[in-house]
């Protein structure tokens, strides 16, 4: 699964990619398949403080100025969402995707994030600020829903910043790290995916992967 991503991130043609891990299993899985590893420590308490630990070793001249943070349950990723997601650093410090709710069973369910952002669907718009994240059903009123996706392309002083904070009281209470950056004053774009990608959670999960990525 790990390879899989690693060759989505590759596809992005975005530029170096390293998997930060906490396992030598893992680092040797992705070396056997090509990549680069880097292996940090495995008290890192979120998956944010794990690239920038990753980042410190491979980049101590500060070469790179972007860091994309992608999960490595997402096998079946689009490298193009990878993209859409780098280029809102362009006016944010933090770019994040997310995608219109269309399956019932997920408007109340609270291990499906929402993002609330400030985007006008009525006008087209694909892309907007984001305002709050949460596991309750939100906002109110007409209009869609969105399924936020995982992903994080970050500004690198926006990551130090957030990696260098303590976690904030609503980051806490929701059990969301983004929520930290938003107490910080940090700007997050969302932009407008047409789907979620396939996360794996489950076993059931892994087989639908494995069937979405079975040779035709």
């Amino acid at each position: 699964m790990i390879a899989h991503v690693l060759a989505r991130a590759l596809a992005s043609g975005l530029g170096r990619v390293a998997v930060a891990c906490a396992e030598r299993e893992i680092k040797d899985a992705v070396e056997r398949a090509g990549g680069e590893a880097v292996l940090t420590d495995p008290a890192l308490p979120s998956g944010s403080d794990r690239i920038y630990a990753a980042l410190v070793k491979i980049d101590p001249g500060r070469k790179y100025d972007t860091v994309i943070n992608l999960q490595g349950d997402l096998p079946t990723l689009d490298p193009a969402l990878i993209k859409t997601a780098a280029h809102l650093t362009a006016t944010a410090d933090i770019g994040t995707l997310a995608a219109v709710i269309t399956k019932e069973s997920e408007i109340g369910n609270p291990n499906v994030v929402k993002a609330v952002a400030e985007i006008d669907f009525a006008g087209g718009a694909t892309s907007g600020r984001a305002l709050y994240f949460t596991r309750a059903t939100a906002p109110t009123g007409e209009g869609p829903l969105l399924h936020h996706i995982g992903i994080y392309a970050y500004r690198r002083a926006a990551l130090e910043k957030f990696v260098h904070a303590a976690p904030s009281y609503l980051e806490r209470r929701e059990k969301l790290e983004q929520l930290r950056a938003l107490a910080l004053g940090l700007r997050i774009d969302v932009a407008i995916a047409k789907t979620v990608p396939l996360g794996v959670d489950t076993p059931e999960d892994l087989e639908a992967a494995r069937q979405a990525l079975r040779p035709v």
